[in-house]
């Protein structure tokens, strides 16, 4: 469930079957637009041999012929033809659309080169979901969290709780996705320092603080962290419950009640270790001006959680009250291998290292990308950053074999994707998205290892989808492209009930979470990504 007033989502498909056709030609092109000098292409939908003549008209008025080649595949329904125009050999910057010949049928306008700083949307909604203090509502919410469960201490004994973020439209938090959302975010400072901007203070309001908003938005994540991580052998790894679930209500005034009475103290579920984002954190704050006291305390933080789990390995579930589902991994070697490297990275002691190559081993090739279905977040996180922060630290055969575990994934993902006209490989289950932003992102990654090019088209092809080149011809990210189609969560009747494969179905509907849900965590995932795209400017 979730709140009308939040702005960013990943949408999940689910299989539900169409019930009415198309009855005309659709182009398809990726709506925000395409870097200068990577792959470019559109699809032309249609229900038969295409007659006419396209163009990719600029908008000065230049118009450059495009050949529209059949693509040899049987298109998903309801189209009985799809054909490729690809452009790539453009590079000329500047903003685009496919046009038919005869100006019966035109793309939405899109842009080569010159993309704009998307990824600072996203940071936006990362300080829409923070809990304790929300900057959007600019009101405290939650100021109760928590009461302790399965603990060291009695059951219902107070624990400061505070902060994080909440965690998909809801208002439970999960240190599962919360770590994760913290780490990513600060590897992709890392990855592209330079495309991030100052435009809000620590509170996450508009003002200027002398620091990137991302590395804010991280330390929010990394204070709440330390909360839940009290003592050294003592870690929370979840604050609230199915309990939350009770329809629309604002942070400030919850209705749920854990024993205590509505909009009071939450349950906080205390679990074993999780701790990959604490030593990049060490690494980042000790070469900033404030890091002189939180670099240190990152640090300690680091070597005491990851000897937690290394101590009593494996994964950790989530708590749930009433509800049948919950937060499923069934990985654990990849946290502690990332975790490990990381720590390698910022201390230099070998012993870390030895424990990241053998956790390494354990992890090989496992993946989601190994797989045609998985469970619920099974293999969480979507991208093993481990085998990437280890290729970092290690020497060259650590490194050739980290490569090539990325490489036999990415493949398996390239034979899919060709047997559709998206050219996309990734899974069409909840969090389908998220999927596809990882499959972009290991690509992207490997490339930077490599220097091989070789995945660049799917790399590509997985943000067209996410983009607009989809059966919908709509971007899966709220609010961008501004001026593209984008979920707006109210639309009744489904307006694109002629566009459903059938296979696959997306709703733009308030009610339906299954296929229409704010997540933050996903959303963090795809700043590396949106930053690598301002880039490449």
């Amino acid at each position: 469930m979730h709140f009308p007033f939040l702005r960013f989502i990943f949408i999940i498909i689910c299989s539900i079957p169409a019930c009415l056709k198309a009855q005309s030609p659709e182009l398809r092109v990726n709506l925000l637009g395409y870097p200068a000098n990577g792959p470019k292409k559109a699809l032309l939908l249609d229900f038969s041999v295409t007659r006419y003549r396209y163009v990719l008209e600029r908008s000065d008025g230049r118009r450059i012929p495009l050949r529209a080649t059949p693509s040899g595949l049987k298109p998903w329904p309801p189209f009985k033809a799809v054909f490729t125009l690809d452009f790539s050999s453009v590079q000329d910057t500047g903003r685009c659309r496919i046009l038919r010949e005869d100006g019966q049928l035109a793309s939405p306008w899109f842009r080569i080169g010159d993309q704009p700083p998307v990824h600072e949307e996203v940071i936006r909604f990362m300080q829409t979901q923070r809990c304790g203090y929300n900057p959007f509502l600019d009101r405290i919410c939650h100021p109760y969290d928590g009461r302790s469960f399965y603990g060291p201490m009695p059951d219902s004994s107070y624990v400061d709780a505070r902060g994080g973020w909440h965690d998909a439209g809801d208002q439970l938090k999960y240190l599962i996705t919360g770590s994760n959302a913290t780490a990513r975010m600060m590897m992709a400072w890392e990855a592209f320092p330079d495309v991030f901007g100052d435009m809000a203070n620590a509170w996450g309001r508009p003002g200027r603080n002398g620091l990137p908003d991302i590395l804010d938005e991280a330390k929010w994540g990394l204070e709440w962290i330390h909360r839940l991580h009290p003592a050294p052998d003592q870690l929370i790894h979840q604050v609230a419950d199915d309990r939350d679930h009770l329809g629309f209500k604002l942070p400030y005034n919850d209705s749920s009640n854990y024993g205590w009475g509505p909009n009071s103290f939450r349950a906080a579920y205390f679990a074993t270790g999780k701790p990959q984002a604490m030593a990049i954190a060490a690494r980042i704050w000790r070469n900033l001006p404030e890091g002189a006291d939180f670099s240190p305390s990152c640090l300690t933080a680091a070597r005491s959680l990851y000897l937690m789990g290394h101590v009593r390995e494996g994964f950790q579930q989530g708590n749930s009250y009433g509800a049948p589902y919950r937060y499923n991994e069934r990985t654990w070697a990849d946290d502690m291998e990332w975790a490990a490297a990381e720590l390698y990275a910022t201390t230099g002691d070998s012993r870390f290292l030895q424990d990241a190559v053998h956790y390494a081993r354990l992890v090989n090739t496992e993946s989601w990308m190994e797989r045609d279905s998985v469970a619920h977040y099974e293999m969480y996180p979507y991208v093993n950053m481990g085998h990437y922060a280890l290729w970092k630290a290690g020497d060259s055969a650590t490194r050739a074999m980290v490569i090539g575990f990325y490489r036999h994934n990415l493949e398996r993902i390239e034979a899919r994707a060709r047997q559709n006209e998206y050219g996309v490989g990734h899974l069409f289950v909840w969090c389908s998205n998220n999927f596809a932003a990882a499959v972009a992102t290991q690509a992207l990654l490997y490339e930077q290892m490599t220097g091989d090019g070789r995945f660049r088209p799917m790399l590509q092809d997985h943000v067209n989808w996410l983009l607009g080149l989809n059966p919908w011809g709509t971007s899966m990210i709220t609010g961008i492209p501004a001026d593209g189609d984008h979920p707006i969560d109210v639309h009744m009747p489904d307006e694109y009930k002629h566009l459903q494969p059938g296979h696959i179905t997306y709703w733009d509907d308030w009610a339906d979470y299954s296929t229409n849900e704010p997540t933050m965590d996903g959303s963090a995932d795809l700043i590396h990504l949106l930053a690598w795209l301002t880039s490449q400017r």
